[in-house]
């Protein structure tokens, strides 16, 4: 979904051993999944109603959890919802874990990006449009069932997405009217329409350090009660 963020810059490249800074270790040692693969990004904002937050993306090694790096994030401008009752349209960031299919960009792919990348190009569409049988998909050109008003135009939103990872939600089998189009991104200038976006910098350190054969996944959530990360 598209945003227009804006934010500072921050990695934190310190190793966190397990056990280290808290009784019960590392957040992805307390997360009821972690999608079974040797990395992980958490993304945790302090409460339902937060635009804002943080994004860790950790390591596994001999067992144990390692911090690999953080960044300022933000969320939909109207905070976090379980992702699995979501509406489409509400501008809502959902709640969940999720795989991370491929990664795309109008710009070139960082060095050392292993991730499949896809390069934006002026036909990349993405849709959003619950009678299209296209719904939640990237297409080229746009299907003449999806209207365009129903759907975004990738390459008009620069700044945004000079860099993605598509999240997985309402995926695999789409569920109409639950949402389209959730991506973690660059940085626009405020709140997000329910993606996840952190400063450009970090976006491009992720993509370098994301490994597929890794199987990384992306945690969302918040830091406790209902919507807490460590339920998903």
């Amino acid at each position: 979904m598209r945003t227009a963020l804006v934010t500072g810059s921050l990695i934190v490249t310190t190793l966190l051993p397990q056990g280290a800074g808290s009784s019960s270790g590392p957040l992805p040692a307390r997360l009821a999944d972690t999608g079974g693969g040797s990395q992980l990004i958490t993304a945790v904002a302090p409460a339902p109603g937060s635009t804002t937050g943080r994004l860790t993306w950790w390591d596994r090694r001999a067992g144990r959890w390692y911090r690999a790096g953080s960044a300022p994030a933000r969320f939909g401008a109207n905070g976090l919802t379980e992702g699995a009752t979501r509406t489409q349209g509400t501008n809502t960031t959902p709640t969940g874990l999720y795989e991370l299919p491929y990664a795309f960009g109008i710009r070139r792919a960082p060095a050392g990006t292993e991730y499949r990348y896809r390069r934006v190009t002026a036909d990349s569409w993405w849709c959003q449009d619950n009678a299209s049988t296209a719904y939640n998909r990237w297409v080229e050109p746009l299907p003449a069932d999806c209207a365009p008003g129903e759907a975004e135009h990738l390459v008009t939103y620069e700044k945004q997405y000079a860099h993605a990872l598509l999240i997985a939600f309402n995926y695999d089998r789409p569920v109409r009217g639950r949402g389209a189009g959730i991506f973690l991104h660059v940085n626009g200038k405020g709140a997000t329409a329910g993606c996840v976006s952190v400063p450009e910098r970090d976006m491009r350190a992720i993509l370098r350090w994301a490994d597929p054969d890794r199987r990384p996944h992306i945690a969302i959530g918040t830091q406790d009660g209902p919507l807490a990360v460590t339920r998903y």
